[in-house]
């Protein structure tokens, strides 16, 4: 509906009031015409009585509409061309503007308060607009009622930072909520940062109702892809990768994605973390794990506490507490039972070995004594690197029969493919 000083005169309307005034009119006939509520009317009235002579429904601005100021202007173009030499690099995984990542930059860093339309209309009228590609339409998508139903887990390698080599984002995240669960940049990937990344999770949140993740080599074997010499007989799905064997041993579910658009729900806010990490990391010139780690931290901490997710149209974190003081966690509380000791009876890497008649077992070319081992006959190694110490501690265990452990040198085990 037009503005009132569009559609009337000022004379139209004060005869209007006059007229009321006079009780020659009714209020609801003049508030019909002017379509106006009872509010207003009233307002108009009240102006009316106190100045008749000056009365006016015309207004002046008295600055023009959507201006800013000159600084605002000057670091939105700075921003925008700092966007445009992070798309021409080719090394990163940057391909448009991302123009709410600048108005955060504005507010946090200027603390200068913009819309997100001034800075599109900046960009456009600047030579700084992209088209985003579109994206496909995820043909499935998993819906869960709790917390702890399924955690979705992945790994990403990028270069995160033009500065750096490329590092693996390791995520996990609660597909109820979408609360990321845990988030750590490491140079490489091993079977072992995996089975770390599961240990924080249910140490800090319990034991959960299923995983979900795609076919990559840590969390699946697939016949062909990973056949070699002892297996090549195995069809899909008949070897255990160990991080699975660590999920059988909680009774946790493994669900494996039926295509790459399936992974939809963990690709969207992974997404928005990696667009915002590359874009920080590049802006600070970071060329260390350990500082690209602290920027990751801060993401996560706005993702998890202050994003709004498009989906569920809440917070991450409020709908994960809420749902878990309504009793609705999925979570199952972790313990140590027997025959465990520790957590290291848990979470470890596993390698089967048989006792020669010294009582030693060898592994990668090591041989480590076993004084209570029975003679010819198999037993687990239950492995627990330390990446500070250079040290792992080798458990051995027979029959739900801890024998012993040994402290040996990470070099000396030759854990690569671990």
């Amino acid at each position: 509906m037009k503005q009132l000083h569009k559609k009337f005169t000022d004379f139209q309307i004060k005869n209007l009031m006059t007229r009321y005034l006079k009780k020659k009119v009714e209020r609801k006939d003049i508030q019909k015409v002017l379509g106006i509520k009872e509010t207003r009317f009233f307002a108009l009235i009240k102006r009316f009585k106190d100045d008749p002579e000056n009365f006016s429904v015309s207004y002046f601005r008295r600055i023009p509409t959507r201006t800013i100021s000159k600084d605002i202007e000057t670091n939105i173009i700075k921003e925008l061309n700092t966007e445009k030499d992070l798309i021409k690099t080719k090394e990163a995984p940057i391909r448009c503007y991302n123009y709410s990542y600048i108005r955060d930059i504005l507010e946090n860093d200027y603390n200068q308060k913009v819309s997100l339309s001034t800075i599109i209309n900046r960009a456009k009228t600047n030579g700084f607009y992209l088209t985003k590609p579109k994206r496909k339409v995820h043909d499935r998508e998993v819906i869960t009622n709790y917390p702890g139903e399924m955690i979705q887990h992945d790994s990403s390698h990028h270069q995160f930072s033009k500065y750096a080599d490329k590092w693996y984002l390791i995520t996990s995240l609660d597909d109820y909520s979408r609360l990321i669960l845990y988030a750590v940049l490491v140079e490489r990937e091993t079977i072992w940062i995996n089975i770390i990344a599961l240990k924080i999770v249910i140490l800090r949140y319990g034991i959960p109702s299923s995983y979900y993740v795609d076919s990559y080599s840590v969390y699946r074997f697939v016949q062909g892809r990973d056949s070699n010499w002892r297996n090549h007989h195995k069809f899909t799905d008949e070897v255990e990768p160990q991080w699975k064997q660590v999920l059988n041993d909680g009774k946790v579910k493994v669900i494996y994605t039926l295509s790459p658009q399936a992974k939809g729900k963990i690709e969207r806010p992974y997404r928005w973390i990696q667009d915002r990490l590359v874009r920080s990391c590049y802006r600070e010139r970071i060329s260390d794990i350990k500082q690209a780690q602290l920027v990751l931290n801060s993401l996560i901490q706005k993702y998890n506490h202050q994003w709004i997710h498009s989906t569920t149209g809440e917070i991450p974190y409020i709908r994960f507490q809420r749902a878990l003081k309504e009793n609705k966690s999925l979570f199952r509380e972790f313990r140590i039972r027997p025959p465990y000791k520790s957590t290291k009876d848990i979470f470890y890497l596993r390698a089967d070995r048989m006792v020669n008649s010294y009582r030693k077992v060898s592994i990668n070319n090591l041989e480590l004594r076993v004084p209570s081992a029975p003679l010819h006959e198999r037993i687990q190694l239950r492995i627990t690197p330390d990446k500070e110490s250079g040290l792992s501690e080798v458990r051995f265990w027979h029959e739900d029969e801890l024998l012993g452990s040994q402290k040996v040198k990470n070099f000396d085990l030759n854990l690569v493919r671990f």
